[in-house]
């Protein structure tokens, strides 16, 4: 039977690659409220396509973007798959080479890609996982699994609203295991079965002096100037060895395991080569650390974006009256997101100069996961990512942060196994994301080969 499931999935990719056009040409973007009739769009869509496949789909409201849940059966759920339909916002436009909600298919060096916004992150992902059950349904009449599916729509912007919503309809969500499709393939080659995410803390930090811009001639070097005592107090984060100087910070990280350092270093991962596909040619970050141990098992401290002054055209001599910065932290083992922010915010106030002052937006805060391998459906997913991508897939670390996976465990008492199709190229977050045709066809013919009967 799964020859037969596997040969339609084949058969029948160019009508899956329209679905996914479909989905993707709706500009779902969480964080720009102006999108939020287009999130709502996404749901519906899903929610119409999930019930050509017999599953039971309804979009359901929470405290910001609407969630679509949709039963595959009337028992109890053994498998909760989890995705998103949000998708990042496209700036810079342009510096796309076609429209972001507009996918192509384009031949590129090393095969044919669909590009568009949300074409890997999270909509195409999403879509191998329901092919796969659309290809189950349409060659045995059934989906093999007793599967309900949880798709959200605020992952882009921290997932706000999921905790409250898992709380809210604990009773309809109950699974033995979620799966999720939001994640990659090793060096690009490679299957992987994600066992360890970081969490994440978001912060934007908005300094404040005068209660006007000021001319530089006339205030210049009298004034306090908020970018300079911005720049100045963010500076203090890190110490010349690119260790994090944040009070309590590396309290609950604990070093790798000689026998999970062993394990890493097995997999050969090249760290120079991984650094010049994007311009670069060697690692930062803590001194002394190797770079597959930086992305998976150290936190770090990052400026996402500074913004303060005068910034059209030409120039305009002015003092700021306030100026912003954007930090993320990555946090790992059992760092507490609440404690981090706390202290980045007292170290802030604590260097900056008499006259400024400085107020503090959370946008995240979520724990660092780690998932227990034990349930069956790890051992069929080893094997069925063996057979399709003929190498034996491997068990990695994620230097992101799903929040997801935290949430189900503390709210629902699941963990997550994490399987995911893309690759270090695909551009997620920035212009001309894209997704290999092929990682999409071996993406759904993978979820095909886990979710198929023991028998």
């Amino acid at each position: 039977m799964i020859n037969d499931v596997l040969n339609h999935i084949d058969d029948h990719l160019p009508d899956s690659l329209e679905r996914l056009k479909a989905l993707i040409r709706i500009p779902s973007i969480s964080t720009v409220p102006d999108h939020a009739p287009d999130c709502v769009r996404a749901a519906d869509w899903l929610v119409d396509d999930l019930d050509t496949l017999g599953f039971t789909a309804a979009r359901m409201e929470s405290d910001g973007h609407p969630v679509v849940v949709a039963h595959g059966s009337d028992e109890p759920a053994e498998l909760l798959f989890y995705g998103h339909y949000d998708v990042q916002p496209i700036d810079p436009i342009d510096l796309w080479d076609s429209d972001p909600f507009d996918p192509q298919l384009v031949e590129q060096p090393h095969g044919m890609v669909i590009t568009g916004r949300g074409a890997c992150d999270d909509k195409g992902q999403l879509m191998t996982f329901i092919e796969a059950c659309r290809a189950w349904r349409e060659v045995s009449g059934t989906v093999p699994r007793r599967i309900t599916m949880l798709l959200e729509g605020e992952e882009e912007c921290g997932s706000p609203s999921l905790t409250r919503f898992l709380e809210r309809h604990r009773d309809r969500l109950g699974a033995e295991l979620a799966v999720i499709c939001d994640t990659g393939l090793f060096d690009s080659r490679v299957p992987s079965i994600v066992t360890t995410l970081r969490g994440l803390v978001a912060e934007e930090v908005t300094v404040r002096g005068a209660d006007m811009d000021l001319h530089s001639g006339m205030f210049g070097g009298i004034a306090a100037n908020p970018l300079r005592a911005l720049a100045a107090a963010l500076t203090t984060l890190h110490d010349d060895t690119g260790r994090i100087t944040i009070d309590g910070f590396y309290d609950g990280v604990a070093d790798l395991s000689p026998e999970r350092r062993a394990q890493w270093a097995s997999l050969g991962f090249d760290a120079g080569a991984f650094l010049r596909r994007i311009g670069l040619s060697r690692p930062a970050g803590e001194r002394g650390r190797d770079a597959l141990e930086m992305t998976w098992s150290r936190p770090t401290c990052e400026i996402n974006g500074m913004i303060g002054g005068y910034n059209g055209e030409g120039f305009k001599t002015v003092l700021p009256a306030s100026a912003s910065a954007k930090v993320s932290f990555r946090l790992v083992g059992e760092q507490d997101p609440s404690r981090i922010r706390e202290a980045f915010r007292s170290q802030i106030r604590a260097n900056l100069p008499p006259d400024c002052k400085a107020d503090f937006t959370s946008y995240a805060a979520s724990a660092a996961s780690r998932m227990a391998t034990s349930h069956p459906t790890f051992g069929r997913a080893r094997t069925a990512l063996g057979a399709e991508w003929d190498h034996q897939a491997v068990e990695t670390g994620c230097g992101g942060s799903i929040p997801v996976t935290g949430f189900l465990q503390t709210v629902l008492g699941i963990d997550s196994l994490l399987v995911g199709f893309a690759k270090d190229d695909d551009r997620m977050h920035s212009p001309n994301e894209k997704y290999d045709l092929e990682c999409y066809r071996r993406g759904i013919r993978s979820w095909a080969r886990i979710i198929a009967p023991d028998n």
